[in-house]
């Protein structure tokens, strides 16, 4: 029986913190064959670099089977962390890494997958990176306004 080939995903994320810690969004487009799906959520009381990997969690909690995906971020944390990073990160237990909860959870919802992340340059107009910046932005902002 010949194998299924994995669906080919673009995951694009970004992450927004209004102070550091403070209120603070995601945003997220999930690609597949030119189809998109947009997603957000936002955090009372976060940082920028949870929202950043907090994005892209939440954006592979969404598949629903194994595929071959490719996080686009602007932010240089979570993809070296994805590419270069992590693996040590596991083999130290954590040790003296921040957002281990995050981690955790990234590590958990990413197994099915074979991931790889590709920077780009942010707020240099890159429509999905500024998109999702858009969407985490809006996130942030209707949070800060019911506090």
């Amino acid at each position: 029986m010949q194998k299924q080939a994995r669906k080919q995903i673009t995951l694009y994320s970004d992450g927004s913190s209004l102070g550091n810690p403070g209120p603070g969004g995601y945003g997220g487009i999930l690609e597949y064959k030119g189809k998109r799906k947009e997603y957000s959520g936002g955090d009372a009381h976060t940082t920028n670099n949870r929202m950043e990997l907090l994005g892209v969690i939440e954006g592979l909690r969404l598949l629903k089977e194994p595929c071959d995906v490719e996080i686009i971020s602007d932010s240089s944390y979570v993809v070296k962390a994805i590419n270069e990073w992590l693996e040590g990160w596991v083999r130290r237990n954590f040790a003296k890494v921040k957002n281990v909860d995050l981690w955790k959870a990234y590590l958990e919802v990413s197994a099915p997958h074979n991931v790889t992340g590709t920077w780009v340059r942010g707020h240099n107009g890159h429509p999905e990176n500024e998109r999702c910046d858009e969407l985490a932005k809006y996130e942030a902002e209707k949070i800060r306004s019911t506090l």
